[in-house]
């Protein structure tokens, strides 16, 4: 069984490469933002919540530019699904990987769920799919900030992230949540 990967802010992202819908490849050690990617994983086409989260992101695509920030959204969906949700959700400006593996899931540290059949949109879940999370990465490949889910209700709002990122630019605001080893912090301080 693969294990969940823990990610801490100031230390390396695993790599993350996967093929645009529309064509194209994304690599994150490719990327060279003037202050962090925005990796979004969302569960997939099935999701309801995930078309009003990523038209809300995409509404706010211009804002995080003019902070510096780029943004990819992912998920374990096939090209074929991928690009219906680009489609259907009208999210022509998102960049949109697909066939984000399990494995690769897990090493961004991404819940994995079992399908339950059709949604309430009446798409069929896929037999394994990850749950959202949502990171930013510095241009040197360091996790800044991150949030993973179980579910697919009460994301982070992207309005949020915009003023926050305001204060985090002007004050150069480190990652926090960065001790792996508390007890060997708490040994040192004695």
């Amino acid at each position: 069984m693969t294990q969940q990967a823990i990610l801490y802010p100031r230390q390396q992202v695993p790599a993350l490469t996967m093929n645009l819908v529309g064509g194209g490849a994304f690599s994150l050690a490719d990327e060279s933002p003037e202050n962090f990617t925005m990796v979004v994983f969302y569960r997939g086409l099935h999701c309801p919540i995930c078309s009003m989260y990523l038209a809300d992101l995409h509404n706010k695509l211009e804002k995080l530019a003019e902070k510096g920030v780029n943004v990819i959204v992912a998920s374990t969906d096939d090209e074929a699904r991928a690009t219906e949700a680009k489609e259907k959700w009208n999210l022509p400006n998102v960049r949109i990987g697909y066939g984000v593996t399990l494995e690769q899931a897990r090493e961004w540290g991404l819940f994995i769920s079992t399908g339950r059949g059709k949604t309430s949109i009446g798409v069929e879940e896929p037999a394994l799919f990850a749950e959202p999370a949502l990171y930013l990465v510095r241009p040197n490949g360091e996790l800044y900030f991150g949030t993973v889910q179980t579910m697919p209700f009460a994301r982070p709002s992207f309005g949020d992230i915009l003023k926050a990122l305001d204060f985090v630019i002007a004050n150069d605001y480190p990652g926090r949540g960065e001790v792996v080893d508390h007890t060997a912090v708490s040994a040192a301080a004695e």
